[in-house]
């Protein structure tokens, strides 16, 4: 199975690697999903960049930490999905493989370390149609079939 891959890759531009990890949160019964909103208004999947000295599972432990205040039993991973992107608040392109995974339960344990995001919950399809990266709606497109009886 190729990896799908979103975003143009733009001729003689230099791109610098973002490797993330990012979790489909949805709510107990499984009708909303919790989107992260930057401080720009851009809607996101929890999770974020990957760090020198962490894996995959450290670094989304973190991030959900950080972002959401959550512990996280993790599910199933979805896989890689590939995406290039221009970056105009960091003026850089970025080539930012994303690493999504399911969580199946979660705890909130602290307030979020990151108080500049916007936190919210959305039914399904309004959080695909809100979100800004085409591999974190292929993330939740990946968990609805995983959940077909939804």
């Amino acid at each position: 199975m190729s990896t799908p891959t979103f975003g143009q890759k733009e001729a003689g531009k230099n791109y610098v690697a973002r490797y993330g990890v990012y979790a489909v949160i949805p709510n107990q019964d499984q009708t909303e999903i919790i989107l992260v909103q930057a401080p720009n208004g851009a809607w996101f999947l929890p999770g974020g960049e990957i760090e020198a000295d962490e894996d995959k599972l450290t670094a989304l432990e973190r991030e959900l930490i950080e972002e959401l205040g959550f512990t996280a039993q993790v599910g199933q991973y979805y896989g890689q999905a590939d995406e290039y992107f221009y970056s105009s608040h960091r003026d850089t392109y970025f080539y930012n493989p994303a690493y999504i995974y399911e969580v199946t339960s979660y705890k909130a344990v602290s307030k979020p370390l990151e108080d500049f995001n916007h936190l919210s919950w959305f039914p399904v399809e309004e959080a695909i149609s809100r979100l800004k990266r085409g591999s974190h709606k292929w993330g939740i497109e990946e968990w609805k079939k995983s959940h077909s009886s939804l």
